[in-house]
């Protein structure tokens, strides 16, 4: 029989407006998956490899910016969702993890498929909740009920995230032909209310007034989704001579006006020329190592900006924590009177032209490997489209190569190579938008799994490149100088994509010359029944090789 809380539960998640869910077959969830299959307000999506389902759903909440439920059997299936529940902890996706378990005498007793799962991940999760293993008292109903509305309220409440709930159910898991399923029976709602967090009139004049003290303001923003509200603000700033804007391709925060070649520059600048003496984050993490080590060496105050949570220390600078959102601090500094150094606006802006020039012109010459497909591929995107780059190389290359107008994603909460594919999947499902995927030969075929369902993503386009080996393990000084080097870092393979390719219908392409990926770019966004692959094949010591030439070439294009 059906426990009726399970039914509340699902019939509280379409109330709230949570209306897709990603399940993974089990007999243990059949009470669950049943539920979610037979509501006609939820969208079911079945994917067998939980690893890949956790991922997948992190890609759509991400594109939807709702909660997105999971659903698995007890034992090592839920194991298997950690690694796309700490991406979405640390990148703030809304995901809403229920998984089926054993009742609570038989945890430890070596029955089948047991493990436990109190708790069971630990400090990567908002909440966790342990759902009753039964409804024989009114009071048990009320407390499902009281665990459902809180856990949902909890992912969606910022900071957004994941929640836990672990759902004990007893035998027998399928429901009798005569029984039906009720989602309309009355259940109670609990909605919170959204207020926007802003600082009160005498903080704002404190702001306003301590930024007299300084005159080479860098705003920083971190990883987040585009807002124009936002960017139109950064632009204003800078127009109006008040600040620096220093921006990473992740944060979806570029423009002609900010600082985008800052990964070349700095390395080849004299960073007491370029220091500032107040650093202003919002959003989350930023790619580049360059800024990273040059603002925790500056010395500058930090401030950062965020509505509740947590605050890291990310420049070893932090001296204020302001709570608010970007957009009303970005305004608050545009009222203000203070002005920016004009020097040093200068000297950033002119070596930020200086790269962009050299960038271009060093990549027109360079030999064909990796950079150079990327930088070929990347002038073919489609402006409305969305970008998914893997980590290790892929985003390391695309950030070097300065402003984009697509959407950039990337799994940097915990910048793994696990899951790439699978985000992809779950953005492509979420739109008709091309979804293109850079990404390295390891991070693909780690997910090869992301592709093994039954669900159309004919908008989804991938750049393989293929140098059979993990690449960024010759550039990074300690590996690179190993003898162990090719086996145990790198981790040389043979694979290609043909047969993957085969396997799940996609369209095919090798190229191995900058001429044949021209010619595979031609037709590679026009409209098709099915994903297209163009796999790019090329040596990774020559990558490395291309890589450093170019950096110690644009030495000779800053002269301040």
């Amino acid at each position: 029989m059906i426990i009726q809380p399970i039914i509340d539960l699902v019939a509280i998640c379409a109330r709230k407006d949570v209306k897709n869910a990603i399940l993974s077959p089990g007999s243990r969830c059949a009470p669950l998956t049943l539920a979610f299959a037979r509501h006609p307000d939820i969208h079911c999506r079945t994917i067998s490899d939980e690893r890949s389902a956790a991922f997948v759903a992190l890609g759509m909440a991400q594109q939807l910016k709702k909660p997105v439920v999971l659903v698995c059997s007890s034992g090592t299936a839920a194991l298997n969702y950690a690694p796309a529940i700490a991406e979405a902890f640390f990148q703030q996706i809304p995901l809403i993890v229920i998984t089926a378990d054993r009742p609570p005498e038989w945890i430890d007793q070596w029955d089948g498929q047991t493990i436990r799962q109190r708790n069971l991940y630990g400090q990567h999760i908002k909440q966790s909740f342990d759902f009753p293993d039964h409804s024989e008292h009114k009071d048990v109903i009320w407390h499902a009920h009281r665990i459902s509305n809180e856990a949902i309220n909890t992912a969606a409440n910022f900071p957004e995230g994941p929640v836990h709930i672990n759902i004990p159910i007893r035998e027998p898991f399928y429901p009798e032909s005569e029984e039906a399923f009720d989602f309309y029976r009355p259940v109670p709602l609990v909605n919170p209310l959204k207020s926007d967090t802003s600082l009160s009139s005498e903080s704002k004049v404190k702001f306003q007034n301590e930024l007299e003290r300084f005159n080479k303001i860098v705003i920083v923003p971190g990883q987040q989704a585009p807002d124009k509200g936002v960017m139109v603000l950064l632009d204003q700033l800078v127009s109006a001579k008040k600040v620096i804007v220093v921006s990473d391709t992740i944060s979806n925060m570029q423009s002609e006006n900010t600082i985008t070649y800052h990964d070349q520059m700095l390395p080849v600048v004299d960073h007491a020329n370029f220091s500032p003496d107040l650093i202003i984050s919002f959003g989350k993490s930023i790619i580049s190592k360059s800024l990273k080590n040059f603002l925790r060496s500056s010395g500058a105050d930090h401030w950062h900006v965020q509505p509740a949570g947590y605050s890291p220390d990310t420049y070893q600078g932090l001296t204020k924590i302001i709570p608010s959102t970007a957009k009303d601090i970005l305004e608050l500094l545009l009222q203000s009177p203070h002005k920016i150094d004009n020097d040093f606006q200068a000297r950033w802006h002119l070596a930020d032209k200086s790269m962009e020039k050299a960038i271009k012109k060093l990549m027109e010459k360079e030999n064909f490997g990796e950079w150079k497909a990327i930088y070929r591929v990347l002038q073919q995107l489609p402006h409305q489209s969305k970008l998914h780059l893997a980590n290790s190389m892929a985003v390391r290359y695309v950030n070097f190569l300065g402003a984009r107008p697509q959407e950039i994603i990337c799994n940097r909460g915990t910048s793994g190579i696990d899951g790439s594919n699978s985000t992809s999947v779950g953005c492509a499902l979420t739109t008709k938008d091309y979804v293109t995927l850079i990404t390295g030969d390891m991070a693909f075929f780690y997910d090869r799994n992301a592709f093994w369902n039954n669900y159309t993503t004919n908008n989804l386009r991938i750049i393989l490149l293929n140098n059979h080996a993990g690449g960024i393990f010759r550039i990074i000084k300690g590996p690179s100088q190993q003898p162990e080097l090719e086996e145990f870092f790198e981790t040389t393979q043979s694979l290609n994509a043909a047969n993957l390719a085969k396997d799940f219908d996609f369209d095919y392409t090798s190229v191995k010359t900058e001429k044949e990926l021209m010619n595979g770019l031609t037709n590679f966004y026009h409209p098709s029944i099915r994903p297209k692959i163009i796999e790019v094949f090329s040596d990774s010591a020559k990558n490395t090789a291309i890589l450093s030439r170019v950096k110690s070439a644009l030495k000779e294009f800053i002269d301040i």
